[in-house]
């Protein structure tokens, strides 16, 4: 005999530990490697440092007045150079930080924006269907209004969008209400989440809100 009898179980050992080990990494990718934890904080450098806090913070300008079409597109298109320079033809009108924005204008290219919020490619989200039913801006991409440089703020993970649509309740606000990313029902906690739940309710009813969860809901 050349080999000790133990070793004849050697095959299904290893079989046996290459199997969990397998298993391991598997739903390791499957927790780790998703927005939750490889995008959550992502705050790419921008080719124009345009401020958020400046722009919506300090002057208030509506989201939608760039993002113009979130309200009938399944996307949050960002503004051509046409519409930063209604405002900077005369403000800031020469200053090398827009020397960008304005060549796009003027040669009727696109800024090279870097995108920040991003869903895998498997995953159906709509813009439109979200802000017309009343689910703020502030949601999913957090208080913006306060980011000099926009981060990707929340998870975006599956179970992110799962809780929401569990209890839409506790998020829906009224539609003149989306925007305005400092609004609550109270400036209590406690008062502010009990009318958000009683208010939630009712909106949720009367906007015929279909908070689905079924696979085929987002991944299409």
């Amino acid at each position: 005999m050349i080999f000790p009898k133990w070793t004849n179980s050697l095959p299904l050992v290893l079989g046996a530990v290459a199997a969990l080990a397998g298993v391991g990494v598997a739903a390791g990718v499957t927790i780790y490697l998703t927005p939750k934890y490889t995008r959550a904080g992502y705050t790419p450098v921008q080719p124009v440092p345009f401020s958020h806090s400046v722009h919506a913070g300090q002057l208030g300008l509506d989201c939608r007045f760039c993002h113009n079409g979130v309200e009938r597109s399944w996307f949050a298109n960002l503004p051509g150079a046409s519409t930063c320079m209604n405002c900077h033809n005369v403000v800031l009108k020469d200053d090398p930080r827009l020397q960008i924005v304005r060549d796009s204008a003027a040669n009727n290219t696109p800024v090279p924006w870097v995108q920040v919020h991003k869903v895998p490619d498997y995953v159906y989200f709509n813009h439109e269907v979200h802000v017309d039913r009343g689910i703020s801006c502030v949601k999913c991409h957090g208080r913006v209004d306060q980011m000099d440089e926009v981060r990707h703020d929340k998870s975006l993970s599956m179970s992110f969008c799962l809780d929401c649509h569990r209890n839409p309740a506790a998020n829906i606000r009224p539609a003149d209400k989306v925007t305005k990313l400092d609004w609550q029902w109270s400036p209590d906690a406690a008062e502010n989440n009990r009318l958000q739940q009683l208010h939630g309710a009712q909106m949720v009813k009367d906007m015929k809100v279909e908070s689905l969860q079924s696979c085929s809901a987002c991944h299409r």
